[in-house]
């Protein structure tokens, strides 16, 4: 083979050749950096499209908390007067839950029975005489209609049924600590209570959140902040009256549906 000559190498390393060269250096480098940016975008891309969120699940059960925060505000502490048999001077205290936007309060019939005056103290200090509007002796509930309205006015929202194991949350005032929560579960449904005077409640729904005297009429709530029922009495199989685990309280469709003076007509709710 024969090797190139000083001449032919000089020839071969003129400026224009060198400057062509620089040219195809320079195409090559921008060719493999446009390659590697494609590839590298192409990849952040699929990166970025598999990293992108899951709808976020819908909203889950309320706390107690925030069912106790919810439901306050409809929260009424009922405290009344009368005579006893003997004509001695006697009060008694309960609970009540505002049940519409005209300010009727829902409560437990005995809560009010026999009384010569009802009071009522809502949440933000308000306080007002009441009447009974309406009552169900058989199963235990009656409306009152207050003289005078808290401003803002909240009325609970009136929910549906339970089932056994649902959380259930009570609000009320008892043995008059007022503004008292607690919590439990249902612990079984369609009991039927036994009253010695008026005959048996059916129905009813149990439950094991602590209630006490002062509780009665208190709403009973699911954990959407529904009211489900209305708490009418405990089970305890001495006299002590105090609570050991069973409660009782009538489902909120039954306690829409009494009458007054009588079945088949509605409270005024």
């Amino acid at each position: 083979m024969e090797e190139p000559t000083p001449s032919r190498l000089s020839s071969l390393n003129t400026p224009a050749r060198r400057r062509w060269a620089v040219i195809a250096l320079v195409v090559a480098w921008a060719a493999v950096i446009t390659w590697v940016a494609f590839t590298r975008g192409g990849d952040t891309t699929r990166s970025q499209a598999a990293a992108k969120p899951s709808p976020s699940a819908s909203p889950g059960p309320l706390t107690v908390g925030e069912v106790y925060q919810t439901l306050l505000p409809s929260v009424v502490l009922i405290q009344t007067t009368g005579h006893d048999a003997r004509k001695a001077a006697e009060s008694a205290t309960g609970t009540g839950v505002i049940a519409n936007e005209d300010g009727t309060v829902l409560t437990a019939f005995h809560v009010v029975d026999g009384a010569e005056t009802i009071k009522l103290t809502f949440t933000d200090g308000t306080t007002s005489s009441a009447r009974v509007a309406s009552r169900d002796q058989a199963l235990d509930i009656a409306t009152l209609a207050p003289a005078k309205l808290p401003d803002p006015l909240v009325p609970a929202v009136l929910g549906g049924g339970v089932e056994v194991g649902d959380t259930v949350v009570a609000i009320g005032n008892p043995l008059g600590l007022t503004a008292s929560t607690s919590s439990g579960v249902v612990s079984g449904l369609d009991r039927e209570l036994a009253r010695s005077a008026r005959g048996g409640i059916a129905g009813l729904i149990q439950f094991d959140a602590a209630v006490n005297p002062g509780s009665s009429g208190g709403p009973l709530i699911n954990d959407q902040g529904q009211v489900v029922g209305i708490v009418v009495a405990l089970a305890n199989p001495t006299d002590a009256g105090t609570f050991i685990g069973i409660g009782f309280a009538v489902p909120i469709g039954a306690a829409l549906g009494g009458g007054d003076n009588g079945p088949g007509r509605a409270p005024p709710l």
